[in-house]
């Protein structure tokens, strides 16, 4: 071989070697800042929250739940029961680097309406177990899990599965399992995403600008052999093709983090022809049951009225 081609050869040698460790090297940082709370960047236990008004009232009223979950991660909830022979339950899942005494603004709602309520932490949050985020994937099965539970308490149990953001994406998930308990009559999203590659897609180039390949795909591969799934499995849209329960979607219209598009895609994907949606004008993230307090809970009341009594 000519020296000429030698150092072509060589040359390109060295350029794949840079281009596979920088592309190992923003997978794994993406994965880290994004999934790892001991990293320090989106996902922090550290985080201090407030617990006031119905924040407050939950985290005083609740008492503790435990459950070992399928892989042995130990993980928390708070539960606060009615008062009487009521069987009725509210299953409420926060969002990504929440805590369950945020939902206490949802808690008090559905408690006033007659709802026991369990709202379980997600992995990594709170007091749960668990070494990284699985945005409402692997925590699909915990909710089966924690839906089970009730009902070995219960058997009489009717539930509802309520979640905002990762919690919607979660209730969402939970709804496409073949094993989820029949005592489960209805699922309430609000604001939850697509998928977890969609969702990553978007924040990836809103605080990088950088493109979904390669960049994502490595990020998504580092996932897959250290947390145990890949972005494009975590779909909310594949889970809903095969769901049979009534689903009500909800989305701010101002929403820009969790895309308010993706509220007709996660609508279309659903199977059961029982489905409705609302969007709230001029909410952002989160923020339509403030935004239009009446409306929103008019309508979450009216849906519940058709498939819970």
């Amino acid at each position: 071989m000519k020296k000429g081609k030698k150092i072509v050869l060589i040359v390109l040698a060295a350029l794949l070697i840079l281009t596979v460790g920088g592309l190992a090297f923003a997978g794994n940082y993406l994965f880290r800042f994004a999934l790892d709370p001991e990293f320090g960047g989106m996902l922090s236990k550290d985080a201090q929250w407030e617990l006031e008004g119905d924040n407050a009232w939950l985290d005083e009223n609740s008492e503790d739940r435990w459950l070992q979950s399928h892989d042995g991660l130990k993980l928390h909830a708070l539960y606060l029961p009615q008062q009487g022979e009521g069987h009725k339950y509210a299953v409420l899942c926060h969002g990504y680097g929440s805590i369950p005494q945020t939902m206490g603004r949802f808690a008090s709602r559905f408690y006033e309406m007659g709802y026991s309520i369990l709202a379980p932490a997600a992995r990594t949050h709170e007091r749960s177990e668990g070494r990284y985020a699985s945005m409402g994937w692997l925590e699909r099965r915990d909710i089966v899990a924690w839906v089970d539970s009730l009902v070995e308490q219960d058997p009489q149990a009717e539930v509802v599965l309520f979640g905002i953001s990762m919690g919607g994406a979660t209730v969402m998930m939970t709804a496409g399992e073949a094993d989820l308990s029949s005592n489960v009559k209805c699922v309430i999203e609000d604001c939850g995403y697509s998928s977890v590659w969609d969702e990553f897609a978007g924040q990836l180039k809103e605080m990088f600008g950088l493109p979904t390949f390669p960049v994502l795909d490595a990020a998504s591969l580092v996932t897959q052999l250290r947390a145990g799934y890949g972005f494009q499995e975590a779909s909310a849209v594949e889970q809903l093709k095969k769901t049979s329960l009534p689903m009500l979607f909800i989305h701010g219209e101002e929403d820009t983090f969790v895309p308010y598009a993706m509220l007709d895609v996660v609508y279309q994907a659903c199977a059961n022809p029982e489905k409705e949606l609302l969007s709230i004008p001029s909410a952002e993230h989160g923020e339509a049951s403030s935004v239009d307090p009446e409306r929103y809970w008019s309508t979450v009341e009216a849906f519940l009225a058709k498939h819970m009594d």
